[in-house]
């Protein structure tokens, strides 16, 4: 395994070059809509590392769902997160099955931690190709009340984390209207072997099922894209692998919550319940793939 910023140096140096740069997130910039130049050179990468066999299984339920998407359905997709290659691959494998999977990866919208945009730039060239919503996640807000020493500049980041999600918010109700599909990683961040807290759901995925209609949840099996402990992002490291999705059946979003919270009714807080069903769901899931996958 070799860090990707080494291994593939000229393409990521072209992509950036061909970049947007919208690397400051503001209110008014929080929707990005893929930039399709950026996709041949990723879709390279992630070819070149796919073993036979890479597949999503049950597209044609990701084909209902955008069905019930563009009748005005608000659509929800909820992935395992492993890698900052989960969408490329996903995105790649579906275009590669054919004219419906093309349209629904046209559809897809992910919701992106400000992270992503502004951390590193040769992240960005690899986040920009797929369109997204970018929010300021709850867990990076902590930090900053943490980390930041000065009063006055902790509390303007603050007030720039809630106009930065207000914004999304906004953006989201627009997206939902439109026929697309929102995807988001319930855990928040990528997991991380040491640290099996980042397997856990974070709590406001239960206002994202909330608020929508349907949803599918969809594991991941398989990596071509690990984390480097020692090193960022842009230091990632590419191995071959087989990468499988599966799809789930569609889930109707209210009546799965109320299920949940009347098996939960004696726990504080139901909220969590929620999600921590949806990521024992995808456990299940993930663990049945892995015993055929290899």
């Amino acid at each position: 395994m070799e860090p990707i910023s080494a291994r593939y140096r000229d393409q990521i140096l072209k992509m950036m070059s061909l970049s947007r740069g919208q690397s400051q997130v503001t209110e008014k910039n929080v929707y990005q809509p893929g930039n399709n130049e950026l996709l041949p050179f990723i879709d390279r990468i992630v070819e070149e590392n796919l073993l036979p066999g890479s597949e999503v299984r049950h597209v044609e339920r990701l084909h209902a769902l955008l069905e019930a998407a563009k009748a005005g359905e608000p659509c929800l997709l909820l992935l395992e997160h492993y890698s900052n290659f989960d969408l490329p691959a996903f995105h790649y494998l579906l275009r590669r099955s054919g004219p419906t999977g093309g349209e629904i990866a046209d559809a897809i919208v992910a919701i992106a931690g400000i992270k992503l945009n502004e951390e590193n730039p040769v992240v960005l060239a690899f986040t920009e190709a797929y369109s997204r919503l970018v929010i300021y996640p709850s867990r990076s807000i902590e930090i900053i009340k943490r980390n930041l020493l000065d009063p006055k500049e902790a509390l303007a980041e603050v007030m720039r984390s809630a106009a930065v999600n207000r914004a999304a918010m906004h953006e989201l109700a627009r997206l939902k209207r439109e026929g697309k599909i929102v995807l988001v990683f319930p855990a928040g961040t990528r997991f991380r072997p040491w640290d099996p807290s980042t397997k856990r759901g974070v709590r406001e995925i239960d206002s994202y099922v909330k608020s929508f209609a349907k949803m599918c949840l969809v594991s991941v099996n398989g990596n071509i894209l690990r984390l480097n402990p020692s090193g960022s992002m842009a230091e990632d490291l590419l191995c071959q692998d087989r990468v499988v999705f599966d799809v789930g059946p569609i889930i109707e979003c209210e009546p799965f919550r109320e299920e949940v919270k009347r098996e939960h009714r004696f726990r504080d807080d139901k909220k969590q319940a929620v999600v921590d069903e949806i990521m024992a769901t995808l456990e299940r899931m993930h663990e049945d793939v892995e015993k055929d996958r290899l």
